[in-house]
């Protein structure tokens, strides 16, 4: 079995979450919800548990930091290609995201970003794997 990656995120609106991380591709496991906390899978590997503060507090003792404010962790998930991600950073903007940083391209690797309504900032990113080692080599030559 792959590891896989848990991300807690605390949500003032946990149905206007639901409903972002939807339109943006996620899907509820009905499994693991109530009306406190809902498990989101983005991948076989990656899921996102959206918990209202309250139940994000029951989880630790440290204040809950307002995300449209610090950063305390920049999330990140790959794609395909570049229109990958571009669908799904345009998915995000269309259910009310903000883009918060220019594109970054690099020829070989391309990434785009978007907040989520609770100010949570995810990066989107492509990588030519092999372009990027040439290119690392060549760095080093």
């Amino acid at each position: 079995m792959a590891k896989m990656i848990f991300v807690n995120l605390p949500v003032a609106d946990l149905q206007k979450s639901i409903a972002f991380y939807e339109a943006v591709g996620a899907v509820a496991d009905p499994h693991f919800g109530d009306a406190t906390a809902q498990m989101m899978t983005l991948s076989e590997t990656i899921r996102v548990m959206l918990l209202t503060h309250e139940r994000f507090s029951s989880f630790t003792s440290r204040p809950i930091a307002n995300a449209h404010v610090v950063a305390q962790v920049l999330l990140c998930m790959s794609e395909e290609s570049r229109d990958g991600v571009d669908a799904t950073v345009g998915r995000a903007l269309a259910a009310g995201a903000t883009e918060p940083s220019p594109v970054d391209d690099y020829g070989y690797m391309y990434g785009r970003s978007f907040e989520d309504p609770d100010g949570h900032m995810w990066g989107v990113n492509w990588l030519d794997v092999e372009a990027a080692m040439a290119a690392g080599a060549e760095a080093a030559a």
